[in-house]
């Protein structure tokens, strides 16, 4: 163990040594070193907040002691805030990321692009809102690539492209899939992922009105053969639903005319699909 975990610890904090600890050396009882090693092994493990990752922390103490002292244990959340806090979001995204990618396999397959909210990151006493981040995630390495804070839900939009750029730097998002849900059904991103070689997997709901009725238009009329079906049915919970996928690769007439007649919607778009859900008891 110790030979596998020492290279894998010493990359890791070289890649954070750009983060400097500017406590007084004398009062410091949990090093800058072990807070970030924990904090970081706490989000690869899927920890939602500095709560979790506490319990995490002292679930797994016997593993993080292997490679730091933690002489004083884990450090409580309030004050694992407070010194995480102190440190620049952008610099601790730079470091994260750059300690990802030497990991990475050549290909990395699809990246979910998604935001949630924080579980308990409020403080409603200051008048501060949950902390809400837009996430990268690699699906097939169960592994989060990046993230941005944002905030609040309507702010994803821009946070997604300063993603896109943050996972292409690192080499990411070559040859990857990039799957986003509703909100960031947008042609401008659809074209930066393009840019930055990587393909694309975009959802769309009524937030596109425009976009979706022209899909649901399209494969309430095309013809049989331009369409590939796909009918699964699922029995549970005292009911039965079936869900009906149709995917065509078809994809002239979703056009527009932001900049010439008849442009791509969404540039190199290669097929286009439809998801219905029924339910009966």
């Amino acid at each position: 163990m110790s030979d596998i975990a020492t290279p894998r610890r010493k990359s890791l904090l070289e890649h954070f040594s750009t983060i400097k600890d500017d406590r007084q050396p004398c009062k410091v009882m949990y090093p800058l070193e072990e807070v970030l090693l924990l904090v970081v092994c706490g989000t690869m493990a899927a920890c939602d907040d500095y709560d979790d990752i506490v319990l995490w922390g002292k679930q797994h103490l016997d593993f993080l002691r292997r490679l730091q002292p933690y002489h004083f244990g884990i450090p409580c959340a309030d004050w694992l805030r407070v010194v995480m806090n102190r440190i620049g979001p952008d610099l601790f995204s730079s470091c994260f990321l750059g300690f990802v990618a030497e990991r990475l396999p050549e290909a990395v397959g699809q990246i979910a692009i998604d935001g949630k909210t924080s579980r308990r990151s409020h403080d409603r006493g200051r008048g501060k809102a949950a902390l809400h981040l837009v996430s990268a995630y690699a699906t097939t390495h169960n592994l989060v690539l990046g993230q941005r804070a944002v905030a609040d839900k309507s702010n994803e939009i821009n946070a997604i492209p300063l993603l896109l750029e943050e996972l292409a730097a690192s080499g990411a998002l070559a040859g990857s899939l990039v799957s986003i849900d509703a909100m960031g059904c947008q042609s401008d991103i659809a074209e930066k992922i393009v840019d930055l070689g990587g393909d694309y997997l975009l959802a769309t709901k009524d937030n596109q009105k425009t976009a979706h009725a022209e899909i649901q238009l399209y494969f309430d009329t095309a013809p049989a053969d331009e369409i590939d079906a796909l009918i699964l049915h699922d029995k549970g919970h005292g009911r039965i639903e079936t869900r009906r996928h149709l995917v065509s690769q078809r994809v002239d007439w979703m056009s527009g005319s932001r900049r010439y007649p008849d442009e791509p919607r969404f540039r190199a778009c290669c097929r286009m699909g439809l998801r219905n859900v029924s339910r009966s008891q």
